[in-house]
């Protein structure tokens, strides 16, 4: 186990998970900004707003701790961008409603969370505290998920 500045684990598996936590964030981030426009709620728009300022938050907590390890970020996989992207776009289109717009979060948050999960699984050597901010952000993804179960 390497020793860097203090903060133990696999120097590797840290920037590895790191960047794939960093690249999930952005993702959420995303996809938050292209739905909460067509949102007609003010309590879901509240709910976005603040799941959005949470990733926000996570994500600067995130490139600090990947300047600290020398590395730099790493962005979502353009094909997953742009399928996001067209999935979010499309669905709003034929159906421009709350009910959609929670359903495309729910869809979201949930496929970050599986990933997110099987990253802190193939990186197992991180440091504690990148898996720590890995497991923060798997909580605000359920959170989410939870706060707008009532809009679907």
């Amino acid at each position: 186990m390497n020793e860097i500045n203090g903060i133990s684990g696999s120097k590797t598996d840290s920037i590895r998970l790191l960047r794939e936590t960093n690249a999930g964030i952005q993702m959420g981030v995303t996809t938050i900004d292209e739905i909460i426009k067509s949102i007609g709620d003010e309590g879901l728009r509240t709910v976005m707003s603040r799941a959005k300022a949470e990733h926000e938050k996570l994500g600067g907590e995130a490139h600090r701790l990947l300047h600290f390890y020398g590395s730099d970020t790493k962005e979502p996989h353009p094909v997953a961008k742009f399928m996001s992207s067209v999935k979010t776009n499309v669905k709003l289109a034929a159906e421009p409603d709350d009910k959609t717009a929670a359903e495309l979060i729910t869809d979201g948050c949930n496929m970050g969370i599986k990933n997110l999960n099987k990253y802190l699984n193939e990186y197992g050597k991180a440091s504690p505290l990148v898996s720590a901010l890995t497991r923060r952000v798997i909580r605000s993804e359920e959170k989410l998920c939870d706060d707008v179960k009532q809009y679907l």
